[in-house]
């Protein structure tokens, strides 16, 4: 890979960080699974990159801020998109903030964050993404840019109309915050009640069906 550095690794892909023409550029690679047959290997791997790069495309036509695109090789499975370099997960500005020691600055900015976070979210399930991978890691914050909210990694996302699927996402979330952030339950209210004001068509009943998914999730812990 030249002068890419590997910044991670997940379980379908590689995240390097390099240079695009002199522009700080991430990449991601969907790496070859050695377990399936070569054809249909290629043909998934290409065919998951092209759902992506389409689902990218889609939220920036919604307005949804994401990295820029600068080119992708479906053939190799290769996403090459912008790098953020002035930007922090979501997970990491929680975590700063927790440790800031509270008090009305911290609120606010809890605030804010929970603003930002369920307006992105409502926009774009009222577009009908489902994202599949919604967790304070997979969103970043632009601190040069007013605090813009950038949602990444829709590896797992599609489009579907269902308010179950909308809920589902939503669910996904706040397991997410509550398992990595255990004191911040007030978060996701608060990130409930910008998500029901952004999508107003629909996001009522999402709620709805967020109630029911949390119902049959403690059914399950509760048989094991």
């Amino acid at each position: 890979m030249g002068d890419w550095g590997l910044l991670k690794q997940g379980a379908e892909a590689r995240i390097f960080k390099g240079e695009f023409y002199g522009r700080p550029c991430l990449l991601k690679e969907r790496f070859k699974k050695n377990y399936r047959q070569p054809a249909l290997d290629e043909l998934l791997t290409k065919e998951r990159t092209k759902a992506e790069v389409r689902m990218l495309m889609k939220c920036r036509l919604i307005g949804l801020p994401i990295p820029a695109l600068f080119l992708v090789e479906l053939e190799k499975g290769r996403i090459y998109m912008e790098y953020l370099e002035d930007a922090i997960t979501v997970k990491d500005r929680i975590s700063s903030l927790e440790g800031g020691g509270g008090g009305d600055r911290t609120s606010q900015e809890m605030k804010r964050l929970a603003g930002l976070i369920g307006q992105s979210l409502g926009r774009m399930h009222s577009h009908n993404i489902i994202h599949g991978d919604l967790t304070t890691s997979n969103m970043l914050l632009r601190l040069s840019a007013a605090n813009r909210l950038y949602l990444i990694d829709f590896g797992l996302s599609f489009v579907d109309g269902r308010s179950e699927e909308k809920g589902v996402d939503l669910y996904v979330l706040e397991r997410a915050i509550l398992s990595t952030h255990p004191n911040c339950d007030a978060l996701f209210q608060e990130i409930l009640q910008e998500y029901a004001k952004e999508y107003i068509t629909g996001g009522k009943e999402v709620l709805r069906k967020l109630d029911d998914v949390r119902l049959r999730g403690r059914k399950r812990t509760m048989v094991g």
